[in-house]
């Protein structure tokens, strides 16, 4: 008998320790939209501080920065642009062009509430393909041979290597950036090897400053850092925001968000939205001209549940412009496709 309630314990025992421990995680359902919980295996599960920068208060998220001091923390963003351009005879043509901006931010101090950060411009990479041709400067690369890119290498192997000054608070507010006048002068210096006229260089420094200042990088920033409202969002919310797609304000790209969840370290937001189609027509005596255009957008954005970091982003655009010219009798039709990829560390997972 001895020997038998012996067994029966081990067996037991054994049972107790093959069982896995489980957690509870929230996620939306994706058939009903619901925000469920469920149970999973405990290992599966990335850490997760006790409080981390995007948490969920009383059923309500909001997204904050909790950097480490002498940690580096990556920024590189990449635009794939394929073009599709359809004449009124059928025949297409193709193109496609690339775009890569590599910069990182390391934490060189934390006062109360206030990041002191260096932006780090590291590398910059265009890319054009067409009829069978690729054209690439790349800072990472030697010169290119051909005259009309010498310019743009330069000026854009001038802009790397460089390093600017930034003040965020945990908050994500971009208070400062400063540093941009030695960038200026080395870009100015650069082009005295491709430029021989003074005012002509003077002309692309000044054109650069109106790209390339405090202003547009703190705007840059601030839409690509932090998405989550400040009033907080439920798992599950929608919300929306909208920025002018032209310079006089009258066509504005409506970008649409949901926090799909929160859990497993990560925060992960849908986005969709766009343009709605929008016909334009002129007459001019017995002939019309009309102009229609859209925007789609689809795709999702990651942020690390400890950090508040932007960890990924991928978003598919399609926009699609048709030019009509009519008599009355008969039309003429010139149609362009572009199917974009715009993504944030774009090698994460």
């Amino acid at each position: 008998m001895k020997n038998i309630a012996a067994l029966a314990l081990i067996s037991s025992l054994a049972v107790v320790s093959c069982k896995k421990e489980t957690t509870k995680v929230t996620k939306v359902d994706p058939k009903t939209g619901k925000t469920v919980t469920v149970e999973v295996p405990a290992d599966s599960v990335a850490k997760v501080e006790a409080n981390p920068a995007i948490k969920d208060s009383a059923g309500v998220v909001t997204q904050s920065f909790k950097l480490e001091k002498g940690k580096t923390y990556p920024l590189t963003t990449y635009q794939r642009d394929t073009k599709t351009m359809t004449d009124p005879q059928g025949k297409t043509m193709n193109g496609t062009s690339e775009a890569t901006d590599e910069m990182s931010f390391t934490v060189n101090d934390i006062k109360g509430n206030v990041y002191d950060m260096t932006l780090n411009l590291i590398g910059k990479r265009n890319s054009q393909s067409s009829q069978g041709k690729t054209l690439v400067v790349d800072t990472k690369l030697p010169e290119p041979k051909e005259d009309d890119l010498k310019m743009i290498w330069n000026i854009n192997r001038a802009l790397t290597g460089n390093k600017l000054n930034m003040k965020m608070d945990t908050k994500g507010n971009v208070i400062s950036i400063t540093g941009f006048d030695a960038v200026y002068a080395k870009v100015g210096n650069s082009l005295s090897k491709v430029v021989k006229d003074k005012n002509q260089r003077e002309s692309v420094v000044a054109s650069l400053k109106e790209s390339f200042n405090e202003k547009v990088l703190k705007d840059q920033f601030n839409k690509n850092l932090t998405i989550i409202p400040k009033k907080g969002v439920k798992v599950g919310e929608k919300w929306s925001s909208s920025e002018n797609a032209d310079p006089t304000g009258s066509v504005k790209v409506t970008s649409n968000y949901v926090l799909k969840s929160l859990g497993n370290g990560v925060a992960e937001i849908s986005v969709t939205g766009g343009i709605p189609k929008k016909t334009e027509k002129k007459a001019q005596g017995s002939m019309t001209h009309s102009l229609s255009s859209e925007l789609s957008q689809n795709g999702t954005i990651k942020f690390d549940e400890n950090t508040g970091w932007i960890t990924n982003q991928n978003i598919s655009v399609k926009t699609t412009q048709i030019e009509t010219i009519s008599d009355g009798k008969q039309s003429q039709s010139m149609k362009s496709v572009s199917n974009s990829s715009v993504m944030v560390n774009p090698s994460a997972k």
